[in-house]
């Protein structure tokens, strides 16, 4: 069995695994909206730069571009369902990519920020856990005003339910404290 799997792997030698490569080097800081790979200006399909707007102008171009398809009149009366599938899919799909490229420069700005200033990234995340930590307060907060609402309910039924067992049982004893509680007749004089 050994020798099928030696015959396999036959390149590889007794020994520990090559090292991975070196990380690429950061790409170089950019003023923001100037030309380079973190501007906000979209690369062509060719690969050059889009000088008529930005990438957000050009998400919402195509946002625009798949509700237009949906309702556009072409759609709505056409029959070939086919090419009606078709358009809407490569609307949404150019959406999606435009979406990506986005959100890929938020990430490569975000990436940017945390090698060139780390404490503002600490200060974030303190304030991310500070809001948290008040909105789990008030959560707690609420649910204790739930369960004092319902201990006094539980409470009330408790004294509700001692109340019969102090009182006299028997067939009679219900008229005997329904009549104890009507007043006395007056005496006219």
């Amino acid at each position: 069995m050994a020798s099928g799997l030696s015959g396999m792997f036959g390149s590889q030698g007794p020994g520990p695994p090559p090292p991975p490569p070196p990380p690429p080097p950061p790409p170089p800081p950019v003023a923001p909206g100037g030309p380079g790979p973190a501007g906000l200006l979209p690369l062509n399909p060719a690969g050059s730069r889009n000088p008529n707007g930005t990438l957000v102008d050009e998400l919402e171009a195509s946002f625009e571009a798949c509700f237009a398809s949906l309702v556009s009149q072409d759609y709505v009366n056409g029959t070939d369902q086919e090419e009606i599938r078709t358009g809407v899919d490569q609307c949404i799909q150019k959406f999606l990519d435009v979406a990506r490229q986005t959100e890929c420069f938020f990430l490569q700005k975000r990436l940017q920020l945390s090698v060139q200033k780390p404490e503002q990234v600490i200060k974030e995340d303190v304030s991310e856990l500070r809001n948290e930590l008040q909105r789990k307060e008030a959560l707690i907060q609420k649910h204790l005003g739930k369960l004092r609402h319902w201990h006094q309910v539980l409470e009330d039924l408790n004294v509700q339910h001692k109340k019969p067992a102090e009182m006299p049982q028997g067939p009679l004893a219900y008229l005997e404290q329904a009549s104890a509680n009507i007043p006395a007749p007056l005496k006219q004089t």
